[in-house]
């Protein structure tokens, strides 16, 4: 937490604003539109899978439909397709940036649509907080006419070729859970460049009010929307944001110079005009058995390390899906590991974790 997020909160129970409405709420949503520029229009809902909920539900899908998605990814990237009915297609990784392959997605949109099953929709996600192959995935997009929900739950403060992350897809999703880079402890927002997109999202997560002097509902709706408690504490860690990611960023840096040298050890690395926020520090190792060793080093001094995400792929829930994949995540599901990588890690943490690490090889 920074400074500012207990006066904010306070206020807004001095003010009696709790509720999923209020000044802080919109002062969050506008303060978000403004760092990710380009006209943006934010919706503060109450997570970010509940944005990707909206988010199909805005583009059409429904009951048959088939949406593809990334599989390097968190299974929240994918549950809100199940969530109405919907079939995820996933596609596997490049291995520049770990993010959805173009090859790939574009052969998953051929084959499919050849069944008569073209997608509704494509997730991409910009894990970790690197940015995905923007120009090439959005270049697909345009082709075959499917929309893009781009999935920045891990990337708030990245960038591509200077453009904020948040804004690239048709619509465009956050998250501020409590691990994320801010946090407003649960909590995420929907973007898009569409004033009426933006109304209708508010609409849907106010339960689909309908405008009238008594309550009706014409359609269905949700409790998607963020209270102004939230909002307040949204509000202050957005002045944090840039520490934060310096932060981050200074984390990835310092385990770089002290383990890059080592021949066991890979670093994700920024492509030309790609900037990550580093969420998430992680490595790669030569094989499953010294991932173990490393991870299992650290746990014994108390130290948590976790397995980079398991592909959507391989998930039990997922089984029967469809996907297209080159073997790219299995790898690094096998050989990844994400490195403790807390905002508030001071010089001694590090120094630990990197001598942990090192005695553990």
């Amino acid at each position: 937490m920074g400074e500012s997020e207990q006066q904010y909160v306070k206020e807004a129970f001095d003010t009696n604003w709790i509720a999923p409405l209020g000044p802080f709420v919109n002062r969050f949503e506008n303060t978000i539109g403004e760092y990710i520029g380009d006209g943006a229009q934010v919706a503060a809902l109450s997570s970010g899978t509940a944005a990707i909920h909206l988010a199909l539900k805005l583009l059409g899908v429904s009951h048959g439909d088939e949406v593809i998605c990334q599989s390097f990814t968190f299974s929240a990237s994918a549950n809100p397709i199940l969530y109405l009915g919907a079939t995820p297609v996933f596609v596997d990784s490049e291995n520049l940036t770990w993010n959805i392959s173009p090859e790939l997605l574009e052969k998953a949109i051929v084959d499919r649509t050849a069944l008569g099953k073209k997608p509704k929709a494509i997730i991409a996600v910009h894990l970790y907080g690197m940015p995905y192959m923007v120009d090439e995935i959005t270049k697909i997009s345009k082709k075959y006419e499917i929309p893009v929900i781009e999935d920045s739950a891990e990337a708030l403060g990245s960038s591509y070729k200077n453009k904020k992350c948040g804004n690239f897809g048709d619509i465009g999703i956050l998250s501020f859970n409590g691990n994320k880079i801010i946090t407003t402890s649960g909590g995420g927002a929907l973007i898009t460049n569409d004033i009426n997109v933006k109304k209708k999202a508010v609409f849907f997560a106010t339960q689909s009010r309908d405008d009238a002097p008594h309550y009706q509902h014409s359609e269905v709706g949700f409790n998607y929307r963020m209270s102004n408690v939230l909002a307040g504490i949204g509000c202050g860690q957005m002045e944090v944001l840039d520490n934060r990611v310096s932060a981050r960023r200074n984390n990835f840096d310092f385990y770089r110079n002290n383990l890059g040298h080592l021949q066991e050890l890979k670093f994700l690395e920024e492509p030309n005009g790609f900037y990550s926020n580093r969420w998430l520090s992680c490595i790669l190792t030569p094989s499953f058995e010294i991932r173990e060793k490393i991870r299992l080093g650290l746990l014994e001094e108390d130290i948590e390390s976790r397995p980079l995400w398991k592909p959507l792929h391989l998930q039990p829930i997922f089984k029967n899906s469809p996907n297209f994949t080159n073997g790219t995540s299995e790898e690094l599901f096998e050989r990844g590991l994400c490195l403790p990588s807390g905002s508030n890690l001071n010089s001694e943490d590090l120094d630990r974790i990197v001598y942990t690490l090192k005695k553990a090889l």
